[in-house]
């Protein structure tokens, strides 16, 4: 054995189980084959926070009178705010390298290939790597884990499908050759609305086009109609409901012909973003040939990331919902766990979502729609930050949180909230309900004042009839 664990794809899942597994004592490589952190932190999470940042700072010049400021001659150079956002992605890049050398993780820079090993079925694929010279090098390692990702869904079908000039997906959005004055979105989900919101910053007029009956489907139902509200005032449009049919291109823009309510409409703008979901990255490597199980292209997995191959995990994107860093890194440092021996069952924390536009929207847990259906009873408590002294001070009324206890035992089962810098705050949620936090807990405990979090505690306050501020 050349290695005792082999990492496929060096995203947040990916680098964080390669540097547990080194610091449990297992030779570990890791393999890329184009650049260190994976989409995430090059062409996903972490550059486009840089790049709302530039359009929350430039949009709220636009308030400053509201604060008793002034300025003059406001403005924004859109190469600069590209470039600062491909300069925070190098950075971080820099960042994933030198956590390698640090602990002491070869880095193999290339393109991945499993092939049955030596030992058949009784022993983990061996990786076929084509190297960035044009070499071959193949390595054997006891475990094998695949943490590939997943990229843009196209729908060649319709047109929607890159091209880097009048269609775009994540990349060609994130590395514009210039400012258009407008876009049609298709997709309202964390990408679409996240990229509406950066552009709508800007002063691009912004059409957002979803296919449910609602944008941010997966939110609970409240704080979707709040959230389309809060971006209706800031110019953006909708058309939710709405089926797209056909998106044609030219030199100078796009059409996007869409069906809503048994109504045909052409939608045209000088670029067309599409959002429409990811694909995983599982073509292609050989699992075919060894037998894989897949659902829908993802992997399938156990509850310790394993596939049903001997040998061979996987985690993060490539094995399905929810397609979150946090949920990778989180996978990848219990799969780690796991391989080097350690018997403790695997802990399931609720995932969050979060959404950093403006506002931003943060959730956790069940939604009021989904214990509903699943018939269980909950206390529900609302609490909107319009009253909350903090957010007053601070010109962010904006937005509420909500949160959902179960009836009989207490428990906090889901939580909501939309507002300015909820993505920060929905983590004291989640640490609740990872430790069975119950109504009492919540309320039992004493949060800081002035703070936007104080209307978290009266959330919990409310369910139960002892709200104070409202």
């Amino acid at each position: 054995m050349d290695f005792d664990l082999i990492v496929i794809g060096s995203g947040p899942g990916g680098y964080v189980a390669a540097i547990r597994a080194s610091q449990l004592g297992l030779k570990t490589a890791i393999v890329e084959r184009e650049n260190l952190g994976g989409i995430c932190l090059n062409w996903g999470c972490i550059p486009t926070k840089a790049l709302l940042k530039s359009g929350e700072k430039f949009e709220s010049l636009s308030h400053l009178k509201d604060y008793g400021l002034s300025a003059e001659k406001v403005g924004f150079d859109f190469d600069a705010i590209i470039q600062r956002s491909r300069g925070v992605a190098k950075q971080l890049n820099s960042g994933v390298g030198f956590l390698m050398k640090k602990n002491k993780i070869e880095v193999i820079e290339g393109t991945a290939k499993l092939e049955k090993g030596p030992n058949g079925a009784s022993g983990a694929p061996k990786v076929v790597i084509a190297l960035k010279d044009g070499k071959s090098r193949t390595v054997q390692a006891k475990s094998v884990m695949l943490a590939v990702g997943a990229r843009a869904r196209a729908l060649p079908q319709i047109g929607l499908e890159a091209d880097g000039d009048r269609i775009w997906a994540y990349r060609e959005a994130m590395t514009p050759k210039f400012l258009p004055k407008s876009i049609v979105v298709i997709g309202s989900g964390a990408i679409g609305i996240e990229f509406g919101s950066f552009y709508r910053a800007l002063g691009c007029d912004v059409t957002v086009v979803e296919a449910m009956d609602r944008i941010m489907p997966v939110e609970d139902m409240e704080v979707s109609k709040a959230a389309q509200k809060s971006f209706e005032k800031r110019g953006m449009k909708f058309r939710v409901g709405a089926k797209v049919t056909k998106v044609a291109k030219d030199k100078s823009g796009v059409t996007v012909a869409i069906e809503a309510g048994g109504k045909a409409e052409t939608l045209t703008a000088e670029v067309c973003i599409s959002a429409v979901g990811i694909t995983a990255n599982t073509d292609g490597i050989g699992l075919e040939a060894l037998g894989v199980e897949l659902d829908r292209g993802h992997i399938k997995t156990d509850s310790h990331c394993q596939t049903n191959v001997k040998g061979l995990y996987a985690i993060g994107d490539c094995a399905g919902a929810p397609w979150l860093a946090h949920k990778a890194s989180h996978e990848g440092i219990h799969a780690a766990e796991h391989i080097a021996g350690f018997a403790t069952p695997h802990v399931v924390s609720p995932i969050a979502g979060c959404t950093y536009a403006q506002p931003q929207v943060a959730s956790v847990g069940l939604t009021e729609q989904a214990a509903k259906e699943a018939g269980r009873a909950v206390k529900i408590g609302r609490f909107p930050f319009k009253v909350n002294g903090k957010a007053i001070a601070s010109g962010d009324t904006d937005g509420f949180v909500k949160v959902l206890f179960d009836d009989k035992t207490g428990a906090l089962v889901g939580a909501h909230m939309i507002g300015a810098e909820v993505t920060e705050m929905i983590q004291g949620y989640v640490t609740a309900i990872t430790m069975e936090a119950t109504e009492e807990d919540v309320m039992g405990t004493v949060y800081p004042h002035p703070t936007m979090s104080e209307a978290m505690h009266e959330a919990a306050l409310d369910a139960y009839g002892r709200v104070i501020h409202i």
